[in-house]
């Protein structure tokens, strides 16, 4: 793989922040302040979602390197040196409860794999929480707005991130419009059964990241990486309505499959995603990456395999989500590859690739 160089600003400071937010409309082309030379790979994307990464520092978590000879590590820096990370994903809410995954919070974790000479995914949700299959929730603040007013409150939330990131040095390689938007975003108003209305949201996310990130690849989202007809339906929608995207994004958990009637075990699932991927690249012409992977923590042999397996396929990156958290956390979470704050085999399939 080669090596690319890019700019990265020497400090994170609240002002630059609070300061990418303008009340007088999007920020074009916001400029990026003491700019310091960095180095980051290009190519296949061997990365990780860590956006619970700060609130589990918060709680007091630490990190540890795998052996019996454990050095405690910061957490990207253990992913990048020890696992063969080389890209984070961040998830992005509009305005959380608790502050966390804010863009305050989001560019503090950008900027550190910034430092660390890793790529970055931004993933938009656009709800004030978790949005997926069965989440996707307007948020609060926009609720009682017009349809053109929610278009351009998508467009100006996110303006003011990326913004925010650009001032602050970050260069996102990929943006995410939505999160898993298998049944649409925003509902009821961004519906798969009102297609018309779900491209146009679609599309005003597109283009404000085109605005302040002209090169970054813009990525529609879905669940269920082994189900084609949930792809076929929404590809077919922003198809035949103008849609505008660069990459299609899948999610690919076993366990859920299986949890929802999917028989065959892990090796069905994947060998039903790879078809899938090869029939999309070849009906949409449009490269797949996988955002989120996943198996349950204590397989972690087995989560290798299938690691493995899928980046033999022709797809542009593989994404675990929340590899660093342990066991139950966060009510129940259980799909994480640490185990006792430290990382199990299953992402040694990073290395060799």
């Amino acid at each position: 793989m080669k090596m690319i160089t890019i700019f990265s600003a020497l400090a994170l400071t609240a002002a630059v922040v609070c300061g990418s937010c303008s009340e007088d409309g999007p920020v074009t082309n916001p400029r990026q302040d003491n700019p310091l030379e960095i180095e980051k790979e290009t190519g296949f994307a061997r990365g990780a979602d860590v956006s619970w990464l700060t609130q589990m520092e918060s709680e007091g978590r630490k990190f540890y390197t795998p052996g019996s000879d454990r050095q405690e590590m910061e957490c990207m820096q253990l992913l990048r040196d020890h696992c063969g990370v080389n890209s984070i994903r961040l998830r992005v809410w509009v305005n959380p409860k608790d502050g966390w995954n804010n863009t305050d919070d989001v560019v503090l974790k950008a900027r550190r794999a910034e430092q660390l000479g890793m790529r970055t995914m931004i993933d938009f949700h656009f709800s004030d929480t978790w949005a997926d299959p069965g989440h996707q929730e307007m948020p609060e603040a926009w609720k009682n707005l017009s349809f053109d007013d929610l278009k351009k409150a998508v467009a100006n939330h996110v303006n003011e991130t990326l913004t925010a990131l650009k001032k602050s040095g970050v260069t996102p390689e990929w943006v995410q419009v939505g999160n898993e938007t298998t049944p649409g975003m925003m509902l009821p108003v961004g519906s798969v059964d009102n297609p018309v209305q779900l491209t146009e949201l679609n599309n005003a996310g597109y283009d404000a990241v085109k605005v302040v990130f002209p090169e970054a690849k813009v990525i529609v989202h879905l669940d269920g990486g082994n189900n084609q007809w949930v792809y076929d339906r929404m590809f077919d929608i922003l198809e035949n309505n103008g849609g505008k995207y660069d990459m299609i994004g899948m999610s690919l958990y076993p366990y859920w499959a299986e949890q929802q009637g999917e028989t065959g075990g892990w090796l069905k699932v994947a060998d039903d995603c790879i078809a899938n991927i090869n029939h999309l690249k070849q009906k949409y012409n449009k490269p797949v990456i996988i955002c989120e992977i996943g198996m349950p923590y204590d397989q972690g042999e087995t989560c290798k395999q299938l690691i493995t397996k899928m980046m033999a396929t022709d797809v542009e990156g593989i994404f675990y989500w929340e590899p660093q958290a342990p066991n139950g956390y966060n009510d129940g979470y259980n799909l994480g590859c640490f185990d006792n704050d430290a990382p199990t085999v299953a992402l040694d399939a990073f290395k060799n690739k």
